[in-house]
């Protein structure tokens, strides 16, 4: 059995080492946050398509409003003030496959187009698949946003502009969303996640790896978040509205009723 090994840093006595460089000497002061990120976590030096890309997709994921991740956090940091790093973990937790991941679902079905003989033929079966079964199709829908969501138009824009990358991954997301009109009948919009799928897929980041970049973009949002809740408390507000909106009906005592239609 071999033993296992690290590539990622190392510590001796005058410095430390991250992968082949040296901190002090090579990073600090002369790398960017995001090209040393990239470069720890794919492990290659970081093109500059890479980071632009990047930069793109972690401000597109940073903030979206009071979804369940800020109000996770922002609760919390209102129980346990003392514990920053308790209330963002919180928020990070609900980072998934509903909300904020969900560019790892949406990469799967690229994966699949991508591998397949037929593209055309597995987009199809892909997409009627999903219609048969009723369910939400990974990268493509908003609540909000309607006829398209304009994130992933910037992105996809932004991808088609760099002459570096390859482009079938954003190809394949197109060919997708032709398919989606067709089965459905009608404009279903990709939306920002389906969107960051593709341009981290563009620049060789594994599906299995893509969430990652969410929650480290996410970490960022939700660190906003506790700097107003600290200014602007929301918590106990959420907390009451709550505990007000959502009735207790069972036969114990309560001086919850539900409000009569």
């Amino acid at each position: 059995m071999n033993r296992p090994v690290t590539r990622l840093c190392a510590h001796h006595l005058e410095g430390m080492s991250y992968r082949d460089a040296d901190l002090v000497e090579d990073l600090i002061g002369k790398k960017t946050f995001s090209e040393v990120m990239f470069s720890q976590i794919v492990g290659r030096d970081a093109r500059p398509v890479d980071l632009r890309i990047v930069d793109a997709v972690l401000i597109t994921l940073m903030e979206h409003g009071f979804t369940p991740s800020a109000i996770a956090t922002r609760v919390v940091y209102m129980s346990a003030p003392e514990n920053l790093q308790g209330a963002v973990a919180s928020g990070l937790m609900a980072v998934g496959s509903s909300f904020v991941g969900t560019m790892e679902n949406c990469s799967v079905l690229l994966d699949r187009l991508l591998k397949a003989e037929d593209i055309e033929a597995e987009a199809r079966t892909i997409v009627q698949g999903y219609r048969d079964a009723k369910k939400p199709l990974p990268g493509f829908g908003h609540h909000l946003h309607k006829p398209d969501d304009p994130r992933a138009l910037k992105l996809l824009e932004l991808a088609r502009a760099e002459s570096d990358l390859d482009g079938k991954w954003v190809a394949a997301l197109e060919l997708l969303a032709r398919t989606v009109d067709s089965v459905y009948g009608r404009h279903i919009t990709i939306n920002a996640t389906g969107a960051v799928a593709a341009l981290l897929g563009e620049i060789g980041i594994p599906t299995n790896l893509m969430r990652g970049f969410a929650v480290i973009s996410r970490a960022a949002g939700l660190v906003s978040h506790i700097a107003e809740e600290q200014q602007c408390p929301t918590g106990r507000f959420i907390w009451e509205t709550i505990d007000r909106e959502i009735p207790y009906v069972g036969a114990g005592k309560s001086d919850h009723h539900p409000q009569e239609k």
